[in-house]
This record gives C-alpha cells, structure tokens and sequence, in this order.
C-alpha cells in the first residue's frame, strides 16, 4: 500500500508539474553538451555558449535588429571582462566584479551606450 500511496503523490505531482510547465510563458529552448549551450527563443533570436576554461566565447543572432554578434569573456578571480562585435559594427567592452552575493556591472558601446547596474543572488538587478 504505501508503494501505491508514492507512486499515485509522484505522479499527481508530475501532472501538476507538466500543467505548470504549460502556464510559463514562452521561453528559450535550449540544447546542451559539456561545454555549449545553445538556444533560440520563440521570436527566433538565438545564442550559443561555450566554456573554455576560465573564458567564456558567446556567439548569437538577434531578430529585431537582424544582426549577428559574437561577446568574448575572461574571468581573472572575482573580474570579469567581457568584449563584443556585432555584424553592424558596434563593438562594446566592459567589466563585471563581486563582491560578496553582489556583482557590479559597467559597458559602454561604440553605438554611444553606456552604463552601469548592480545585480544581487536575492533581489535580481
């Protein structure tokens, strides 16, 4: 009996897991290997992670602007520097640091943008 009590919980959590699954709004699908990420949202932008050590290659396409950009980032304790190029020709660098459950954030573009935000593991940024 307490087999059947299990497995009925399991699988009425299961049920209620897949029609929560079916109430989140659109999100990326994405496929996975040991080092790349890849994934394409449902309004067709797509990017791709790949993990090499402590560098971190980004590569992607965006739909609105229909431009291709490719984002390289190094990470040297708790710095990370990051550099882009997109297929238009804005080039961006930046840098972000931790300290402690936060990290902070700074870029500028070629495009004339820049700036700066804080993120935290409990607020978000």
């Amino acid at each position: 009996m307490g087999n059947v009590l299990k497995c009925s919980l399991l699988s009425l959590s299961l049920l209620i897991a897949v029609d929560a699954w079916g109430q989140i709004p659109n999100l990326a699908k994405c496929t996975r290997s040991a080092n790349l990420l890849a994934c394409v949202d449902p309004d067709g932008n797509a990017y791709s992670v790949n993990t090499v050590g402590s560098t971190l290659y980004l590569r992607g396409f965006e739909v609105a602007g229909k431009r291709y950009w490719a984002q390289t980032s190094s990470r040297y304790g708790q710095l990370t520097f990051f550099t882009g190029l997109a297929s238009d020709g804005e080039a961006w660098v930046g840098y972000s640091r931790r300290v402690g459950w936060t990290t902070i954030n700074r870029f500028s573009s070629s495009g004339g943008s820049s700036g700066k935000f804080t993120c935290s593991r409990i607020t978000g940024c």
